[in-house]
């Protein structure tokens, strides 16, 4: 006896509707993440120390499948060093927080630089001004975070995770919201 398949474009206005919620969550919690950046911050390192510990905890686990007894005890070793540096960040967490936020200036300075020599290479075309203008923004904030790090902790990780939270959520309201207008079309049409 056959099922009968639902109708794609009720799945998609679904869909649809599904991803305008989560678009909207998504903006309320980058609305959240940047009104108290700091716990944003707390939270994101939390849950990078829980990751830690759960990979170093299957990595104990796999070293039991391992061949040989040299390839189990490295194994180990790698498992213990996930475990550790895991259970570092949850018993200290702003210190988690402060080495984020030093690797996220680096990150955000190793960016600009290579930006910026991106928009030498490419300055004959059309636009590629705004490369060098997202080069050189980059680099301030890079600038910025370490100049003030380690109190650009308090900040840095929560308020970018939260404008990376509302633009996303935009994005996904925007998308789900077209996807819904193409169904409806497609429905009446």
């Amino acid at each position: 006896m056959a099922t009968a398949l639902p109708n794609p474009l009720a799945v998609v206005k679904e869909a649809s509707r599904w991803g305008v919620l989560w678009g909207v969550l998504l903006v309320l919690f980058g609305m959240l993440a940047i009104g108290e950046p700091f716990i944003a911050a707390l939270a994101l390192a939390t849950f990078i120390a829980w990751l830690l510990v759960l990979v170093g905890a299957v990595h104990a686990v796999l070293a039991f499948h391992a061949h040989s007894g040299s390839r189990t005890g490295w194994k180990l070793l790698v498992a213990l060093a996930y475990v550790f540096i895991g259970s570092c960040l949850l018993i200290q967490p702003v210190l988690g927080i402060a080495a984020l936020t030093l690797l996220l200036g680096f990150l955000f300075f190793v960016e600009g630089v290579l930006d910026v020599m991106l928009w030498w290479k490419a300055r004959a075309v059309d636009g590629a001004f705004w490369i060098l203008v997202d080069g050189v923004i980059t680099l301030v904030l890079g600038g910025m975070i370490y100049e003030h790090w380690p109190s650009s902790s308090v900040w840095a990780i929560g308020t970018l995770v939260g404008i990376s939270l509302i633009i996303s959520g935009v994005t996904r309201v925007m998308l789900s919201l077209a996807a819904g207008k193409v169904a409806e079309k497609l429905a009446s049409g």
